[in-house]
Order: C-alpha cells, then sequence, then structure tokens
C-alpha cells in the first residue's frame, strides 16, 4: 500500500527553502515562471457519468471532505458537470455551487444542462487560465477534479484563488499519481507548489474510484508577494538558493 503519509511529509520537506532567489526568470508581476509543462486539455469529461456513479466517485470525494447542506463550493475545470450536478443537489437549495470553466463552448453548454435541469442553485461563469476569478471570501470548499495539471501558471492561479477562501475553507484536489505530461501530477509537485503560495496540506488519501488521489489544503498565514514565491521543480523540490559571490 502508498504511503501517503510518508509523501506528505517528504514534500513538505522538498517544498522549505530560503535565502535569496538568485536568477529565477519572473514576469512582470513578480511572479516566477514554473518549470513544469502543463497537460492540454482534451476532454470536457475525464470518464462516462455512469462509470463514474457505478463507483460512486463523486459521492465518496463529498463524503470524505464534508460536504454538507448549505454550504457554497466552486466547481473549478467543471466540464460537463459530473459534479457540478452532484454538489447540487448534495448542498441543497439552502447552498451554492459555482461552477466554471475556461473553454467558451463547455462553459455554454454546462450553462444549458444547469438551466435544463433547473439547478437553481448553481451559476456557471467562465474563468481565466491563471486566474479563476472568484468573488471573495465565499467558498466552503474549492473542488478541482482532474484539472490541475491542465494549469500552466499553478502559482499565478493559486494566488488569484487565496482570497475566494474562507476562514476554514478547503482546496481538495484529485489527479493521477503520474507526471504532469501524462495527465497527473506527482504528489510532491502539488504540495510544493500549493506550499509556495502558503497553502498547508491538510491530508492526501489513496482515491482508486477516481483513478488516483485526494489531497486537501487550507490557506494559512499572509498571503505572499509574488516576488517571494520560489518555484518547485517539475519533481517537487523547490530550487536551492544562488549562492552569494
Amino acid at each position: 500500500m502508498r504511503n501517503w503519509g510518508g509523501i506528505a511529509a517528504a514534500a513538505l520537506l522538498a517544498a522549505c527553502s530560503g535565502g535569496d532567489d538568485g536568477d529565477v526568470p519572473r514576469d512582470a508581476d513578480g511572479f516566477p515562471a514554473s518549470p513544469r509543462a502543463s497537460a492540454p486539455i482534451v476532454s470536457s469529461r475525464w470518464s462516462s457519468e455512469e462509470a463514474r456513479d457505478r463507483l460512486n466517485e463523486a459521492g465518496e470525494v463529498m463524503n470524505r471532505v464534508g460536504i454538507q447542506k448549505g454550504m457554497t463550493i466552486a466547481d473549478i475545470g467543471a466540464g460537463e458537470g459530473y459534479y457540478t450536478i452532484r454538489l447540487a443537489q448534495r448542498v441543497g437549495p439552502e447552498g451554492r455551487v459555482l461552477a466554471e470553466d475556461i473553454v467558451p463552448a463547455v462553459r455554454d453548454a454546462l450553462a444549458t444542462r444547469v438551466a435544463r435541469e433547473r439547478l437553481d442553485n448553481v451559476s456557471v461563469r467562465l474563468g481565466d487560465p491563471d486566474d479563476p476569478k472568484l468573488p471573495p471570501d465565499s467558498f466552503d470548499r474549492v473542488l478541482m477534479v482532474h484539472m490541475y495539471h491542465e494549469i500552466e501558471k499553478p502559482y499565478h492561479f493559486l494566488w488569484n484563488m487565496r482570497p475566494a477562501m474562507r476562514p476554514e475553507g478547503e482546496v481538495v484536489v484529485v489527479d493521477a499519481d503520474r507526471p504532469v505530461a501524462q495527465h497527473g501530477t506527482p504528489p510532491g509537485l502539488l504540495q510544493c507548489e500549493f506550499a509556495a503560495v502558503g497553502y498547508r496540506m491538510l491530508r492526501i488519501e489513496s482515491m482508486p474510484s477516481a483513478g488516483g488521489y485526494l489531497a486537501v489544503f487550507r490557506a494559512e498565514g499572509p498571503r505572499p508577494e509574488p516576488s517571494d514565491i520560489m518555484p518547485c521543480t517539475d519533481q517537487g523540490a523547490s530550487p536551492a538558493p544562488t549562492p552569494s559571490p
């Protein structure tokens, strides 16, 4: 059995670095460039809804992360709405679900489905690749299921997402443990990138019904300045500081 606790501890050590950031390339806003590639968006669905329901995928994820009636949830990279529909049923009429995608045609198709199924507690919107554009201080949970590996600028994205979280809000990532180019995210890399922007990993668990693992994060402390963010390697370790002359 995979030692997920050991992975978490090792990744936390890998994520720590200090000192001068040396010659880390940065953009005009001060964010570091990410040395890892991103996987292309190849489909608006990960698997058929029937196959996923046979494994009770959404139900198991929602149970594990404590999604309850009345909560406000963001479904990032919602695609055709497998999670959106089931989240809406779980949170009930007193809760809210914001479903987002960055592909206009996918967003429009999901909006049509939401209207057809009369899900009055769901809003559908278009996000940016590096900014989910979520309203501040609004969400109990943010779900990113089989989409994190598609984010081209993870530090921008996670930094822009932080203000949307409520004080006890949690970010839930479901992904496969394989290289990013193969449509997955190694757990050490995932934690390193989140830690670089001030998120603490609460736990990571094997998630066979969703084809990989489930990781839960919470933002802690002040949001770092972009110029203070150190990039991770494609294996999850932060770069060593460049020695001073």
